[in-house]
């Protein structure tokens, strides 16, 4: 039996397992699919045991995309452009770091019907995943990216591979048409984003990559002040789609039996 994992910490909110096992289980593949919870002086270890190819693929999620880079025996393009991974496989006796982020949001966003060309979008956050945005971002050709993090050099630090995107101080609201929570402040309930959003008007689209709890108090906010909201279910189905494809070379159906399995 072939096994799979996803690593981050926290962890408890992934539902990889549960589509991945679904896909498994509708291909007949001898396979299983868990999490694992690691903290970062496990990552040396962990990569130890992936060369001996006890474990087959893995994704790879907060706070780690950067971190498992060091690791790895190369990079596909999208990693090494957004200098994150999220999906970890084989070729050979090589240990290869890939990006499905980028290709998940995008496809996400087309699955919205919205037109992104031309818009302004600002992101909070600076994390592993920011980097894949901006790529995708690049791609659909919206007319700004703005950026902004608590810490300010994590946010300058992404101005550096991708040079025309803004940076404005943490709590500035500059003028957008989209905005993005790419922070992990929503994956608790209770989570609050210390951001003074009310004036910015309605008709925005509010979009958040976290797709686990489905409506965090961002998007709740937002469509009480009369915006429109996404969470990031799309893009985590999409971005599973590939990396399963690529592991299993299996084309999964994404229908509506699939969708609606993650909001059970």
């Amino acid at each position: 039996m072939k096994n799979f994992l996803v690593i981050g910490n926290p962890i408890e909110h992934s539902l990889s397992p549960k589509l991945h096992n679904y896909w498994i289980k509708k291909h007949n593949i001898n396979a299983i699919y868990e999490k694992k919870r690691l903290n970062d002086k496990d990552l040396k270890n962990f990569f130890i045991n992936l060369k001996e190819k006890k474990i087959n693929g893995v994704n790879v999620t907060v706070p780690f995309k950067k971190d498992v880079i060091p690791f790895l025996n190369k990079l596909t393009k999208e990693s090494e452009i957004t200098q994150s991974v999220n999906t970890i496989y084989f070729q050979d006796d090589m240990i290869i770091g890939h990006n499905t982020d980028v290709s998940g949001f995008e496809l996400g966003i087309k699955n919205f019907n919205y037109d992104i060309k031309n818009k302004s979008v600002f992101i909070l956050g600076a994390g592993g995943v920011v980097s894949s945005l901006i790529f995708s971002l690049k791609k659909l050709k919206v007319s700004k990216i703005i950026i902004s993090n608590r810490t300010r050099e994590k946010a300058e630090n992404l101005q550096k591979l991708f040079e025309e995107v803004i940076v404005v101080d943490w709590g500035e609201i500059p003028d957008f048409d989209m905005i993005i929570n790419a922070t992990s402040l929503g994956l608790n309930k209770n989570d609050q984003l210390d951001l003074d959003l009310s004036k910015v008007g309605k008709n925005k689209f509010f979009y958040d990559v976290i797709y686990n709890p489905k409506q965090t108090n961002f998007l709740k906010k937002a469509k009480e002040l009369g915006n429109q909201t996404e969470n990031g279910k799309m893009m985590f189905i999409y971005q599973a789609h590939q990396s399963f494809t690529i592991w299993h070379k299996v084309f999964p159906k994404i229908d509506s039996e699939t969708i609606k399995l993650l909001d059970e």
